[in-house]
């Protein structure tokens, strides 16, 4: 690598991916062109934030979401694989390996017998609650240097944002 060359940290969101983009600035130091460029990049950061955190307890990003969605609910495990975006298989395995941990437990649902629904348990229910700890506390720090107001709007554009019907996602 040459001084001129950029850094070896990855670029806020793949060449093209949301157009604006400067290579030739290190990332951070040029404001976001575009609307995609500021959600891609303070996305990359938050998920840096989340996988860090994970990392450290030992978990992975998917768990840490599966985690996160049984903090105040019971899903089924379709609607958990609809959560987190998996197949069938795919979420047996991750509620299989949580539940090896004794992080998670099957129960069975009292509005079907043949389905199964997955709570935390209490060790879970403990590492869920440090890891949003430890998250709450590394989000304040990365935003300490808002303003009231500006933490205000934030929650306010990202509860509009959030409410969309899913027919406004994006989808391959």
């Amino acid at each position: 690598m040459t001084p001129s060359s950029p850094s070896p940290t990855p670029d806020p969101a793949p060449a093209g991916a949301a157009g604006g983009l400067r290579p030739d600035e290190p990332q951070g130091t040029a404001e976001p062109q575009t609307t995609a460029d500021a959600l891609i990049q303070l996305s990359f950061l938050v998920q840096g934030v989340v996988t860090g955190i994970a990392a450290n307890h030992d978990l992975s990003l998917i768990q840490v979401r599966l985690l996160g969605i049984l903090r105040d609910r019971r899903p089924g495990m379709l609607e958990l694989a609809r959560h987190l975006g998996l197949d069938k298989s795919s979420m047996t395995g991750l509620v299989t390996r949580a539940e090896k941990r004794g992080l998670v437990q099957r129960l069975p649902s009292p509005d079907d017998g043949r389905a199964v629904l997955v709570a935390l348990t209490p060790l879970g229910r403990q590492l869920t609650d440090r890891c949003t700890t430890e998250v709450d506390q590394r989000i304040a720090a990365l935003t300490a240097p808002l303003t009231t107001a500006e933490h205000a709007q934030i929650r306010t554009l990202s509860a509009k944002l959030l409410q969309r019907p899913p027919s406004h996602t994006l989808t391959p």
